[in-house]
């Protein structure tokens, strides 16, 4: 089962993105902060955030953060002001990969997922892991097919493990799947 850290678009290497912060959240500096850590309310449990914004990363200390609603708030260390929060709106929450809790095997961060060369079970080449998304009932591969693949085709494949998802070979960056390339 994959877990929702995502690679860092315009981070080095070593970071992955956690969420971001989307909007102030009331007038004393706190943030709402959109999470892709699964559970949501998992991003809480990093007691440092890098956050980046226009290309500048800055490690800010989380004070507090909690659920509202249906998301979650957070305040961050020299972030008083709703003007200093409207700042931050929109900017990243990357975390060095190395303060990533290590998985049981056969579980994988969505960032270790992503650029995978996905092939069939019968060696026909689909493309590559463009990125991955939750649905309600499971997680699904976005497999971009390009100049090496079958038919250059984007599909999308369920990550279910054991039935579509036969061996995650990180070393090799090739994840085999038990999949029909028709369909």
């Amino acid at each position: 089962m994959p877990s929702n850290a995502k690679n860092a678009a315009g981070a080095p290497d070593d970071y992955v993105v956690l969420g971001k912060l989307t909007s102030p959240y009331g007038v004393k500096g706190w943030l709402k902060v959109y999470s892709y850590t699964s559970p949501m309310d998992g991003i809480l449990e990093y007691p440092e955030w890098v956050v980046v914004q226009r290309g500048e990363r800055v490690t800010r200390r989380l004070i507090q953060g909690r659920r509202q609603g249906k998301g979650l708030v957070a305040s961050l260390e020299g972030i008083d002001s709703r003007e200093q929060a409207e700042l931050l709106a929109g900017a990243e929450i990357l975390l060095p990969k190395q303060t990533l809790p290590t998985l049981d095997a056969g579980d994988y961060y969505w960032y270790q997922l992503e650029g995978l060369r996905v092939v069939t079970l019968q060696d026909v080449d689909l493309g590559y892991v463009n990125y991955l998304f939750e649905t309600g009932a499971n997680d699904v591969l976005v497999v971009q097919g390009d100049e090496r693949s079958l038919d250059g085709k984007e599909r999308l494949l369920p990550f279910l493990p054991d039935e579509v998802i036969r061996e995650a070979d990180l070393e090799a960056g090739r994840l085999t799947v038990d999949w029909d390339p028709d369909f």
